[in-house]
């Protein structure tokens, strides 16, 4: 198998974000697989497309096919290196050879929008799980970004952590659609964040 898959990170979502390399390998691919909002925002004329779904295991047939006749760039949302398909790529197709394009993570933009540096920080997800107790737990100057889901958004975390031995006077912060013309970022404490509605699907960070 000569041909490679080529996981292109492609930054929060917006134009403005993504890197000209990974820009430029969407732009010449001809098999091109990623996100339906990924693929309105980047797709072109001429390529043969495959949105991402939850259904993994017809992703894996169509990349089967595509990867014997040509490369296969796969565009992922934020850095491949966190939370993406890169792992299972890899375990799917052990002898695909596997080029990976950095990009913005979400979290990396998020810190910016509030002007805090993310060096010693922890990224965690509750997207769609829950984080070790160990890796939450309250230590006095600590920074956690979370991924979010619509179950669990930034009002359930704010709690989890209040609950968990948090003060209710940490400040905390919760990102929707970074980058994006409708970006809303707000800023408050846990305690005002457990009242926060929406956010699912977005960024949350708290500073001890």
């Amino acid at each position: 198998m000569d041909h490679k898959i080529i996981v292109a990170g492609i930054g929060p979502g917006g134009r403005d974000y993504i890197l000209p390399k990974a820009l430029s390998a969407i732009e010449h691919a001809h098999y091109l697989v990623g996100g339906r909002r990924a693929l309105s925002d980047y797709a072109k004329d001429g390529q043969e497309t495959y949105p991402i779904t939850g259904k993994l295991s017809l992703l894996a047939e169509w990349l089967e096919k595509a990867i014997q006749k040509e490369d296969v760039v796969v565009m992922v949302s934020g850095d491949p290196g966190f939370y993406s398909l890169l792992p299972w790529l890899k375990k799917k197709f052990p002898s695909a050879p596997v080029e990976v394009i950095p990009g913005i993570s979400s979290v990396q933009a998020a810190f910016c929008l509030i002007g805090e540096a993310w060096q010693g920080g922890s990224w965690l997800s509750f997207h769609g799980r829950i984080p070790d107790e160990k890796d939450t737990a309250y230590v006095k100057g600590r920074k956690l970004a979370f991924l979010t889901d619509h179950e669990h958004n930034p009002a359930y975390i704010a709690g989890y952590l209040i609950d968990h031995g948090w003060p209710a006077s940490t400040k905390a912060a919760a990102y929707e659609h970074i980058s994006y013309e409708n970006q809303h970022v707000s800023e408050s404490t846990l305690e005002d964040m457990r009242e926060l509605e929406g956010f699912g699907e977005s960024v949350m960070v708290v500073i001890g």
